[in-house]
């Protein structure tokens, strides 16, 4: 899987029931090995934290060996390119490749060059597939703790930051729509694109809180931007940072996302992130188990 744009609903649905499923076989510690004997390659060619240590650990909880690779140290810092880096760690017997890559569209153009299965850890601006599910998830699980259903239909989820150098944005507002959400982005008006089909337009937080009933924080991707899309991280929080006196004011009492890494007192303050109504930490649980519901599924599709 590649991007979640290539998902409809019932194929994004049934990745969310496997995961619900493989959590609840971990809680009662029956987890199944369908990676039994199989290997699966970590490629980061960025940094990561989250995603890269949910993906190994779903590869050994369903059984798989994994290959770790950093771009750091390795050949690519020499020179060799990025297929044959690739290619490389292929021949060594691995049979699934997690790639993370900064450029956009890196994990469609390597299908040119492997015959192993591929996964795409985030590529550049263009997509996060896993985050998105791993969000989807969350909400389902919290849409249906509050006793409204787990069906995330006729919802709405406002996206919040710098929407414009995002993939998660961009997974998210597919996988929202095909489950049937409204989806509203909101931030600077520097900080969104000119368009992006499927969502609404905001520049105004308050207004768009007053009609959500989840909020998705973004990091402001300070290491993408190339110039000044705002004044400094202090008004940015004065017009956009997420605070307990905003979430009451909407009356409205959103659910609170953000795929993390947090700054807090930028998009967030701590009252929220540590608050009844944040799924922050939520989200990293379900992360293990959404990659694990991705790799059997894609293991199963080879077989």
């Amino acid at each position: 899987m590649v991007g979640l744009a290539d998902l409809n609903g019932d194929e994004i649905t049934e990745l969310l029931d496997r995961a619900v499923e493989f959590r609840r076989l971990a809680d009662e510690r029956a987890l199944p090995s369908p990676l039994a004997g199989a290997t699966v390659g970590n490629l980061f060619f960025e940094n990561s934290t989250r995603t890269r240590n949910s993906f190994r650990l779903a590869a050994k909880r369903l059984g798989a060996e994994t290959v770790e690779f950093t771009e750091v140290g390795s050949s690519v810092a020499k020179g060799e390119t990025v297929a044959d880096t690739v290619r490389t760690i292929e021949a060594l017997g691995v049979d699934l490749m997690v790639i993370r890559h900064g450029s956009p569209g890196v994990p469609h153009r390597l299908r040119e060059f492997v015959t192993s299965g591929l996964l795409n850890a985030g590529d550049g601006t263009h997509e996060h597939p896993t985050q998105a599910l791993i969000d989807l998830l969350s909400l389902r699980d919290a849409f249906s703790q509050e006793g409204t259903g787990e069906s995330l239909a006729g919802k709405t989820v406002t996206v919040v930051g710098d929407i414009l150098h995002s993939r998660v944005a961009r997974s998210n507002i597919h996988g929202l729509r095909a489950l049937g959400a409204r989806v509203l982005v909101c931030g600077p008006s520097t900080l969104l694109p000119r368009q992006l089909p499927g969502a609404e337009f905001f520049t105004d937080l308050d207004a768009a809180l007053a009609q959500s009933d989840a909020v998705n924080l973004l990091r402001v991707q300070f290491e993408r931007q190339r110039g000044a899309f705002f004044p400094s991280p202090a008004e940015y929080y004065r017009l956009f940072g997420m605070t307990q006196t905003r979430l009451t004011r909407s009356g409205r009492d959103p659910w609170v996302l953000a795929p993390g890494p947090i700054n807090r007192g930028i998009e967030l303050s701590s009252e929220v992130a540590d608050g009844p109504r944040s799924l922050i930490l939520k989200q990293v649980a379900n992360g293990v188990f959404i990659r694990m519901a991705c790799l059997a599924t894609l293991m199963e599709a080879r077989r």
